[in-house]
């Protein structure tokens, strides 16, 4: 992964904790900050500053990596669910009503009393209406744009 280094704030300090002399007199700490998503790493484990440097961008790129795959993901299960619906009442397609012998499409609202017909595979009445139904709203869709 390419990091714009326009994107990064370096700031260079010195170390704390042991070390000796070396960590009082030299800015061998880093951190980087990456401006777009607000995600700071601070290295300090190595005497360089150049290594420090570079252990932080790692970090920095992998910490991106998973922030992008959990955004995916999400997206993923975001369209996934759309997809599947609620499985509430309110979300049927079509009733079969044996004792009444009828059959109705609640995506365009008709109801048709020839149920053995259609189970039987006499389905072009309802074909028909579902086309047509498709065709005016792709003209719609057109229209509005």
């Amino acid at each position: 992964m390419e990091i714009d280094p326009a994107d990064l704030k370096i700031d260079v300090f010195r170390s704390t904790g042991p070390g000796g002399q070396s960590v009082n007199t030299t800015d061998s700490a880093v951190r980087v900050t990456h401006k777009p998503s607000g995600i700071v790493v601070t290295c300090q484990d190595e005497k360089s500053q150049f290594q420090n440097k570079e252990k932080a961008l790692r970090i920095l790129r992998a910490r991106l990596l998973d922030e992008e795959r959990k955004r995916r993901a999400n997206e993923e299960a975001q369209k996934r669910k759309s997809q599947v619906g609620s499985g509430e009442r309110s979300e049927k397609i079509r009733t079969y009503n044996f004792p009444q012998g009828r059959v109705t499409d609640h995506r365009v609202g008709l109801s048709l009393y020839k149920l053995d017909s259609i189970i039987d595979g006499d389905l072009d009445e309802l074909i028909d209406v579902l086309i047509e139904d498709e065709r005016v709203r792709a003209l719609r869709e057109m229209a509005e744009s």
